[in-house]
Parts: structure tokens; C-alpha cells; sequence
């Protein structure tokens, strides 16, 4: 259960992410964006760091988990 909410808030993450650089571009192609628009990006992105070192990592301990048991 758990890896499929992960994989899921994976997915919105990736989302926001871009809405929130897409956003970036167009303000800065306007105007001088303020700072809150400028860092928007990093939260949605530290946050798919963490999903997807997870993701990544979950099937090797899952499979050393599996051999140790066996």
C-alpha cells in the first residue's frame, strides 16, 4: 500500500513541478519575477528526489530481504 501512494504522490509531484517552472518561465519572460516565483520549483523538487530515490532503492532491499529469508 505504501508503494503505490508513494508512486501516486510521485506522480502529482511531478506535476506540480512542472507547473511551477512553466509558471517561472512565463514570469520571467514578463516581468522581474519575485523571489517566491523564482523558488517555487525546489519544494515539488526535493520532495521527487525523495520519491524517487525510494522507488529506485525499495526493489533492492525488497530483494535482499527475499535471499536473506530464504
Amino acid at each position: 500500500m505504501l508503494k503505490v501512494w508513494i508512486r501516486q504522490s510521485h506522480r502529482w509531484l511531478s506535476m506540480a513541478f512542472t507547473m511551477a517552472v512553466i509558471a517561472n518561465f512565463i514570469a520571467m519572460a514578463l516581468v522581474e519575477p519575485p523571489a517566491w516565483i523564482v523558488y517555487a520549483p525546489l519544494p515539488p523538487l526535493f520532495l521527487l528526489m525523495l520519491t524517487g530515490l525510494y522507488m529506485f532503492v525499495s526493489p533492492y532491499i525488497t530483494r535482499q530481504r527475499g535471499t536473506a529469508r530464504s
